[in-house]
């Protein structure tokens, strides 16, 4: 199924629910309405500003006619708009306010010439007696400029473009377009085409008024003198069902979006039933599920999933039982997942999946343990967001690697690789910083883990969860031998600001024949110090420091002169698993203890001393 027909299938189904609005409308911010009289004078203004106890006043969202596409030139909407259009008046530099209000003062004495009912006529009134030295107090608030304003006539309960005149000459002029008539390229019809798209708000990083998803304004875009959406025909109807679809998607309190980087991720399932009602919850139950396994929401701290069919659906997953027995008609439901970023003044799409609920969340669980470490992290189940972040330079959103969020998100949703580049920038930022946190780690042994599981010839061991003693792999050996010695120092030097980690763990971890020799010699004074100051400690620390060189291969340089990337993760993983000890919290959960940010002394230094 194309990404636009499951689309205006998704719209059809909020149609029916009037979650929005009908063909040829969209959800704006209004915030005043001017009430007319039957001679077109401004009776009143209405403030329809919603406000909240300390929280800044919002406008209302109305479905009103659909908004004109806007790029540098004038074109005003219809019965609304911006008060530069409705009044001539703005906020800003008058550069051309007048011109837009004669545009909208044009459009409507043309569209309303031969109207005969009141209201429209009340509006053409209006528009032919008004000046905008008329602006001004008691009437017309100065927070008016700049705002969306509606209008409603006399006495009525609706605003004027609810009005049935107004509806009926808003669907006759809406999208005729006889020039521009072919077949639907999604719906497979013969209708009247788009020239142009609504643009798709929400996206993050993109241009606040929208950017389009479908567009062609450059001449080398254009093929067999097809202009605009001729090249790619989409029939009116159906690319105002996908775009009002995709915008309510986007909202900034949709429960159906996540921000994965750069990529704003939006989701939403669909399932059969005779039942109208028991589709509509299953579907809900499946975009529910997906929000807490893929988000940060808590399921112990979200009420609205603190019990019933939900709670059930996801303690089966954390269960790791079959979602098929636990809850067949969630498993059977149709899942889309679609992630667009910007891309100058349009959007790309990062990725677009669809799939049954239950195969997503068979590769969402076997994410999950490959991920599975111990100690455990701070965040036992991190979304992919956070995931990224520790890919970032400073740790900041905008650092994250262009397109490495949709890569991601694709290995994680189909069960396939993750990104090469993910390794390797791990890897760079490990030797940049030398943070050797938890969820670094928990990454990199996912990277190793999967790529171990779906290679015929893996090179590399298949990595541990917690400390494994008996793991010969030389990455491995080398980060585990590396915190002894890290230990070593840290126990005869207290409170050193400075450790062999901060000053030597890039070259360590990369090419260890260039510092473990240096490191090894290093450690002899300290080893002297320990065993006249903490015999037992030091007798621990050598006994830990010649098991791991025991278990490096035979005959065989102990230091060898490069290690391969996949390696280097194991180095990383065999450090934080000789460096991280488990601790109790009050609850009696284990977490990891951490010297500064994560690091600790060995686990059996640490236990012995």
């Amino acid at each position: 199924m194309t990404m636009l027909f499951a689309l205006g299938q998704l719209y059809e189904r909020l149609a029916q629910t009037q979650t929005v609005p009908r063909f040829g409308y969209s959800l704006e911010k209004i915030g005043f309405c001017i009430v007319l009289d039957t001679a077109g004078g401004a009776r009143e203004v209405l403030d329809l500003h919603t406000r909240e106890a300390k929280k800044k006043p919002r406008p209302r969202m109305l479905a009103v006619p659909t908004s004109e596409t806007r790029t540098s030139g004038i074109a005003p909407n219809t019965l609304w708009d911006k008060t530069s259009y409705v009044l001539g008046i703005t906020a800003g530099k008058d550069t051309r306010t007048q011109r837009e209000h004669e545009a909208f003062k044009t459009r409507h004495q043309t569209l309303l010439a031969d109207t005969d009912d009141p209201g429209l006529r009340a509006l053409r009134a209006f528009l032919d007696q008004w000046t905008p030295d008329q602006f001004g107090l008691p009437l017309f608030p100065e927070e008016m400029r700049d705002a969306n304003v509606v209008f409603r006539f006399d006495d009525d309960r609706c605003f004027l473009h609810d009005r049935p005149a107004a509806q009926a000459l808003w669907e006759t002029e809406h999208g005729a377009d006889d020039a521009l008539n072919g077949a639907c390229l999604v719906s497979g019809r013969h209708t009247s085409l788009t020239r142009l798209h609504t643009p798709i708000k929400g996206v993050w990083g993109a241009q606040t008024s929208g950017a389009p998803l479908v567009s062609f304004n450059f001449d080398a875009l254009e093929s067999y003198g097809h202009k605009k959406g001729a090249n790619a025909p989409v029939g009116v109807a159906t690319a105002f069902a996908y775009t009002t679809a995709l915008n309510h998607l986007l909202a900034t309190d949709s429960r159906n979006r996540l921000q994965i980087g750069d990529a704003s991720t939006v989701f939403w399932a669909e399932a059969s039933d005779d039942d109208p009602d028991a589709a509509e919850e299953t579907a809900q139950v499946a975009e529910d599920c997906m929000a807490v396994l893929f988000g940060d929401a808590d399921p112990d701290a979200d009420t609205k999933i603190a019990e019933g069919r939900l709670r059930t659906v996801l303690e089966g997953i954390a269960q790791g039982r079959p979602l098929a027995d636990v809850d067949p008609r969630v498993d059977a439901a149709r899942f889309y997942i679609l992630g667009l970023s910007p891309n100058a003044a349009r959007l790309s799409v990062r990725f677009w999946l669809e799939n049954t609920f239950g195969a997503f969340a068979r590769h969402i669980g076997a994410h999950t343990r490959d991920l599975r470490l111990e100690p455990p992290p701070r965040h036992p189940h991190p979304s992919p967001w956070r995931l990224l972040l520790e890919t970032a330079v400073q740790h900041k959103r905008e650092n994250i690697p262009k397109q490495l969020a949709g890569e991601l998100t694709r290995a994680i949703l189909t069960g396939q690789r993750y990104p090469a580049t993910l390794l390797s920038t791990l890897l760079m930022r490990l030797r940049s910083d030398g943070r050797v946190n938890d969820l670094r780690v928990a990454l990199l042994k996912a990277i190793v883990a999967r790529t171990h599981r779906l290679d015929p010839h893996p090179v590399t061991e298949e990595p541990p969860v917690s400390l494994d003693p008996d793991n010969t792999d030389p990455g491995y050996l080398l980060g585990r031998l590396f915190a002894l010695y890290e230990s070593v120092q840290r126990a005869a030097l207290p409170g050193v600001k400075a450790t062999v980690k901060d000053k030597f763990y890039g070259a360590a971890s990369s090419t260890p024949q260039s510092v473990f020799p240096l490191i090894d010699r290093g450690s002899a004074p300290h080893l002297a110090k320990l065993r006249k100051e903490k015999p037992g400690l030091a007798i621990t620390l050598e006994r830990d420091i010649a098991a791991v060189m025991a278990r490096m291969a035979p005959g065989a340089d102990p230091f060898p002169r490069a290690l391969p990337p996949a390696q280097q993760a194991l180095f990383a993983l065999g450090y934080y698993h000789q460096s991280y000890r488990p601790r109790k919290n009050a609850d009696g959960a284990s977490s990891a203890e951490a010297e500064g940010e994560n690091a600790s002394t060995t686990r059996t230094a640490a236990t012995d001393a």
